[in-house]
């Protein structure tokens, strides 16, 4: 059995017609033809059946399309890592986030890589703070970054970037929008505007307001910053969120508001799996990405 005749034979189950699959294949039909025989033979079943000038899979076929995929995909993946092997400049890298990285820490490093690197292809997914520690120790994916950094966990190597404030942010009208910094105790009375119970910035926000003296009174939530930001903005609520998440400044129609005390902060870095050897590429990007943020804290 040969990865040809499985391609041919997917471009056939695809298109369900010998001669268009050929001329996507750009061969001779009588070849394709020749290919599904012969893996027919070997295989001892027939995969396919004449429906008028087309063909359709048989049972036997169905379930060996299925099957065929999974082994091409390996096949692809492989070759993908010879190749990054053969040129680490050239692979493709695969990184988790949270949204709360999204606007800023990623596009500057990012953008940054890419003018090195311009022929590196990324693939991102987004995820929740546990999904993605997950996802890292069990394989999905190599790299995430993450904040706050889990140091203490035994499958991952966990490495700090850079450590960041947690602000408070209130609607422009809010009583307090013309103060250069507050206390926390003095939200003791606002409705807030969080993420949900098990996202980690909700915690981080709880937790900050307990150390304070009160437990938050959360009228409303948002599972993702813009929404936060808008519920805030139209005077719903009041909010904690982390500096890196205004890039620069805050949203309009709202006031960021430095905390005096209790400071509230949280880390910010990269994981990868102890127990397992990143590619070449993705070693490539994780030691830039330490290097990118050892040089930018020195310019600050």
């Amino acid at each position: 059995m040969e990865v040809r005749q499985l391609r041919y034979f997917m471009e056939v189950a695809e298109r369900e017609h010998m001669t268009e699959a050929a001329e996507h294949l750009h061969v001779a039909q009588s070849a394709v033809s020749l290919q599904i025989t012969k893996l027919e033979a070997e295989l001892g079943v027939a995969l396919f059946e004449r429906v008028g000038r087309n063909v359709k899979l048989t049972s036997i076929g169905q379930i060996f399309l299925t099957h065929a995929k999974t082994a091409i995909k390996a096949i692809d993946y492989a070759k993908e890592k010879v190749d990054e092997y053969l040129d680490p400049k050239q692979g493709t890298i695969n990184i988790g986030y949270p949204t709360s990285l999204a606007s800023h820490l990623l596009p500057t490093v990012i953008s940054a890589f890419r003018k090195k690197y311009p022929d590196v292809t990324f693939h991102m997914r987004q995820g929740s703070y546990s999904h993605l520690i997950e996802a890292v120790k069990s394989g999905e994916i190599n790299i995430a970054f993450l904040g706050p950094v889990p140091t203490k966990d035994p499958n991952i190597d966990a490495h700090i970037l850079f450590m960041e404030s947690i602000s408070a942010i209130v609607s422009m009208n809010h009583p307090l929008a013309d103060r250069k910094s507050i206390h926390l105790s003095d939200l003791r009375n606002e409705d807030f505007v969080l993420f949900p119970k098990g996202y980690v910035l909700q915690k981080i926000a709880v937790d900050a307001c307990k150390q304070a003296g009160f437990v938050p009174n959360i009228t409303s939530e948002g599972e993702d910053m813009d929404a936060i930001k808008g519920l805030v903005s139209a005077g719903i609520g009041v909010s904690l969120l982390p500096d890196s998440t205004f890039s620069g400044a805050p949203p309009i129609l709202t006031v960021k508001i430095p905390i005096d005390a209790p400071r509230v902060k949280r880390t910010v870095g990269i994981i990868i799996p102890k127990h397992r050897n990143l590619a070449p590429t993705e070693k490539v990007f994780y030691e830039f990405t330490k290097e990118f943020f050892t040089v930018l804290e020195q310019y600050q």
